[in-house]
């Protein structure tokens, strides 16, 4: 093929993206709002309610390895229509669960696999078709993600109330697939040797902006190299102090006397902040650069989830802080895709942040499920909270010593 015959142009990529990523988000960032339900229904420990968000969690990031490995091999277009059909068969069949295992195999497991399977090929193929934008294209394909989670939140909240929540998991369902499958089928990468019109060769780069006798780190040589899993960890503690804020905040609310609708406010504010985050911070990095903001980011999140416990009473200061948090927490999604880049180069970004992701799979079981261990044990939320800033503060110090790898020559 023509290196400058493209099968559609670039934006292509990222509506498509856009829509994938939007059904992913449906599948996590409402949950808090389901755990007094089922509390009510089942009887259930929050313990045993957050282990279900916990191994959907751990299932998505691992999926997104085996995502991102398979998409290196053959192609985005059949694991991401594959992921869809997963995803949006187990979050259907959650509607009509009647026993904890259930509940763990149709949204813990079924879910979370396909949840992974969709999110990293559109993500992985941002970088090489707007080599020019990285940040910013990631930016507004992991829009998706937040747009979907903040109309799951109201959505979800109006089922519940009116009829029932076995009826959020069976009509999402269906959407989920149809929006994940379809756009799957168009999905693929850029020709080989192809580049935006009007970039000259000294932009066409390796890694870290380097010029193109340097050339990109291969999969191997990445996970080989320190600075790789100093943002492995990274990503797990930032991940880990987001995750059992998502995972418990609606919960909170209502413990700290709020009605149910107000505490899905805080909800609806995290998931907003998450959403306009994914461009706004796309733009910062691109802007000031990607560690910069980083470092920033990450000082105002560990005082955030710091103060988070102390504003439970009253809706309003709850709201500001979770919209805080969630523009923060959010910002990781466009962040690591473009830092990963920029220290090894885009030519194994599927493998390379496929690996990197499994870190948020991890801090997706371990952050909610100790949140509500730590809740049931101390019965509130002031040990949870206290220990998601220290995992913030920790991940400040991370990204302050990390450095990008020495460039490979040609």
């Amino acid at each position: 093929m023509d290196p400058q015959k493209l099968p559609y142009p670039r934006w292509v990529i990222l509506v498509l993206g856009f829509f994938i990523n939007a059904a992913v988000g449906m599948t996590t960032y409402a949950w808090s709002l389901f755990i007094a339900p089922l509390q009510q229904e089942f009887g259930w420990s929050r313990t045993a309610i957050a282990l279900a968000f916990s191994i959907c969690c751990l299932c998505y990031g691992a999926a997104s390895f085996v995502a991102g490995r398979l998409t290196d091999r053959y192609g985005p277009k059949m694991v991401v229509f594959f992921g869809g059909l997963l995803l949006g068969c187990g979050f259907f069949l959650t509607g009509y669960i009647q026993e904890k295992w259930q509940l763990y195999l149709t949204y813990g497991l079924m879910s979370g696999c396909g949840a992974g399977l969709i999110y990293l090929p559109p993500v992985g193929l941002a970088p090489k078709w707007w080599p020019d934008r990285k940040a910013l294209a990631t930016g507004v394909i992991v829009l998706g993600l937040g747009i979907g989670s903040s109309l799951m939140a109201p959505v979800s909240n109006w089922i519940i109330e009116n009829l029932s929540w076995r009826y959020v998991f069976r009509y999402c369902g269906v959407i989920m697939a149809l929006i994940s499958c379809l756009p799957g089928l168009l999905l693929t990468a850029p020709p080989d040797g192809w580049s935006p019109h009007g970039r000259t060769d000294a932009d066409q780069s390796g890694a870290n902006g380097k010029p193109a006798r340097y050339r990109d780190y291969t999969y191997e040589e990445s996970i080989r190299s320190r600075q790789f899993w100093l943002l492995y960890l990274t990503y797990f503690f930032t991940a880990s102090a987001g995750l059992l804020v998502t995972g418990h905040i609606a919960a909170f609310g209502t413990d700290s006397g709020l009605t149910p609708g107000l505490a899905a406010g805080a909800v609806m504010a995290l998931t907003i902040t998450n959403a306009a985050t994914r461009i706004g911070s796309g733009y910062f990095a691109d802007r000031f650069g990607s560690k910069r903001y980083f470092t920033i980011i990450s000082l105002i999140q560990g005082a955030a989830l710091g103060a988070l416990y102390y504003t439970g009473s009253s809706p309003a200061l709850l709201w500001l802080t979770a919209a805080v948090i969630g523009w923060n927490y959010g910002a990781i999604f466009t962040l690591f895709p473009a830092l990963c880049v920029q220290f090894f180069g885009s030519g194994a970004q599927n493998s390379n942040y496929g690996l990197l992701f499994t870190a948020w799979g991890i801090a997706g079981f371990f952050g909610p499920f100790s949140g509500g261990f730590l809740r049931d044990m101390t019965g509130t939320y002031i040990t949870p909270f206290t220990m998601a800033s220290a995992l913030g503060f920790l991940a400040l110090v991370l990204v302050l010593i990390n450095r990008p790898p020495a460039p490979k020559e040609a």
